[in-house]
């Protein structure tokens, strides 16, 4: 059957109709009815173990010989109910399937799961990391019986077990669903994780003789529904009740992966994966978790300089637009900007008769949700016509040899650091370097003008990934009063250039005004993607190899 199709089911009495080919778990989910569970996830093989998801099934029942179904003298059908409850993870959608998920049968068996599950389980709720969104947490209290039966004393398993210097096991906390395991082979190809002992002394054990190097190991972490498996790097940092989420994209490179940014009074205590079935499914790099980290406020630009002395940003802005207006201005724009930074720069650019650079960020693509292009955004670039013909080189040599040969004195770099490019400092004494960045560094103290931007979770914006899909993400946290949005900067400079006064556009405004000279609805968006037609970019060469989701 096509996912497409529609199946009529009766769940509890009631008739819904849900797409065909899938479990009752994700059918009930649907049309918002849960089902408790541990061992299924929806991007793993079924395992049917937890057997915390049972419930009571039936078809309408059918005269064996004139194969007819049998009806009651009400005329409703005759349901045939199966003997026992059936798992609902392992059991798929069918036309007239009914379904129970509230009989005492039902709340019977899962009281009963919940009982063995809780058997010897500690009560670490208190210092547990998983607390508040733990689901042996919300089942317990919403299925589970209340009480315990249990007087034996509780087994004693190992409790810091650590994995890749990541991860911290705790043995005893663990519900034996098998989903670290099941994501070691079925995702990372690797069997770094395996069950030793049984009955009740079963353990989950690493792999004494594997080194666990994968980048992805950290995704075992999210797909344990209990706080057997935590991240070393939030290990009691914060309660989860206390974080914000914000839906983000990460900037790690061109996969466009869905993320969700975990913070509290401007501080970010951890990334995860946020799932899209159209581009990274659940997960995530190690790597891109840290991202945060690289925006450390003692590295941050925290004001403008001119000559290395601080002043107001609107002053250093005005200097820096009067350079531009003297002309022979190089632009180094990057595909690390957002589409609507790049729009502008391009209008920019326009309006100073500068030539645009945009350097490429090149890396080991390993063929799953790190590719090769280390940047978010560079097919932004080319929708927006900063590149035009051919992929970027990974250096400015053609434009240091620009600027040798005297043909360009000004360069107005966006986050570019000209001397990991190519440059060396001698080769700027005589430029108008103005620098626009978040982190300090050596370019930053040399150029002639500083400006501080907002850095990647203090904006919002849309990136175009690998696949030329466009997805918008959203601001974490404000800047600081004394930081400008990179969209901002661009229009006061253009006001400037061309001489004009205006209210600077929203961000929403500027997304408006690129739909209408690019003819595509990125106004229109809503939290998911819009892929772009990109038939016109079919003869240049990416970089990127096939990968999840990305034919190359």
């Amino acid at each position: 059957m096509s996912q497409l199709e529609k199946v009529l089911i009766n769940v509890d009495g009631v008739n819904y109709q849900v797409d065909a080919g899938q479990n009752i778990i994700d059918a009930c989910a649907q049309v918002n009815i849960e089902i408790p569970h541990f061992c299924y996830h929806p991007s793993l093989s079924i395992a049917g173990s937890c057997r915390l998801c049972l419930v009571v099934t039936g078809m309408p029942a059918i005269d064996r010989n004139t194969k007819e179904i049998l009806h009651n003298s009400d005329g409703s059908m005759v349901i045939a109910w199966a003997p026992k409850p059936a798992i609902a993870c392992g059991t798929k959608v069918c036309n007239n399937l009914y379904v129970i998920t509230n009989n005492d049968l039902v709340k019977s068996c899962r009281a009963g799961a919940l009982e063995f599950f809780l058997a010897n389980h500690p009560l670490d709720c208190p210092i547990c990391d998983c607390a508040g969104e733990c689901k042996l947490q919300e089942y317990a209290n919403a299925y589970g019986s209340g009480v315990s039966r249990y007087v034996e004393e509780k087994n004693v398993k190992p409790k810091l077990t650590e994995i890749a210097n990541k991860i911290y096991l705790d043995n005893e906390r663990c519900v034996l669903c098998s989903r670290c395991i099941r994501t070691c082979r079925e995702v990372l190809k690797k069997d770094y994780l395996s069950f030793t002992s049984r009955g009740s002394r079963t353990l989950v054990c690493p792999d004494t003789t594997a080194d666990i190097d994968s980048n992805y190991i950290m995704n075992i972490i999210d797909n344990c529904p209990v706080g057997a498996l935590t991240s070393k790097d939030f290990r009691f940092k914060m309660r989860t009740w206390f974080l914000k989420t914000t839906n983000s994209i990460s900037t790690e490179s061109s996969a466009g992966v869905n993320t969700k940014v975990w913070s509290r009074e401007n501080k970010i205590y951890r990334i995860t994966p946020r799932q899209n079935n159209l581009i990274n499914d659940n997960w995530m790099t190690d790597s891109g978790r840290m991202e945060y980290k690289k925006y450390d406020d003692s590295v941050k630009i925290k004001y403008a300089r001119i000559d290395g002395s601080p002043c107001e940003p609107l002053y250093a802005i005005g200097r820096a637009g009067e350079i531009l207006k003297l002309g022979s201005i190089a632009i180094v724009a990057s595909a690390r900007q957002t589409l609507e930074e790049q729009f502008l720069v391009a209008q920019l650019a326009k309006e100073c008769s500068a030539k645009v650079f945009v350097p490429a960020h090149l890396g080991e693509d390993d063929g799953f949700l790190l590719s090769a292009d280390r940047t978010p955004n560079m097919r932004g670039a080319f929708l927006t016509g900063l590149i035009k013909k051919e992929y970027p080189k990974t250096d400015l040599l053609d434009l240091k040899a620009k600027v040798l040969s005297g043909e360009v004195k000004s360069i107005l770099s966006f986050g570019e650091d000209l001397l990991a490019l190519g440059f060396d400092s001698k080769d700027l004494k005589n430029v108008n370097v103005i620098y626009c960045a978040v982190s300090e560094n050596e370019l930053s103290q040399l150029a002639k003008i500083t400006l501080p931007v907002c850095g990647d979770f203090e904006k919002s914006g849309i990136y175009i990934n690998r696949q030329w899909r466009a997805q918008k993400f959203d601001a974490v946290y404000e800047p600081k009063k004394n930081i400008l949005t990179a969209v901002n900067l661009i229009f006061n400079l253009l006001k400037i250039v061309k001489g004009e006064d205006y209210v600077n556009p929203s961000n929403q405004e500027v997304v408006k005004m690129i739909s209408q000279e690019m003819s595509i609805a990125f106004d229109k968006m809503n939290s998911s993607s819009l892929l772009i037609d990109s038939s016109k970019f079919a003869d240049i060469k990416f970089p990127e190899l096939k990968a999840l989701h990305y034919d190359a």
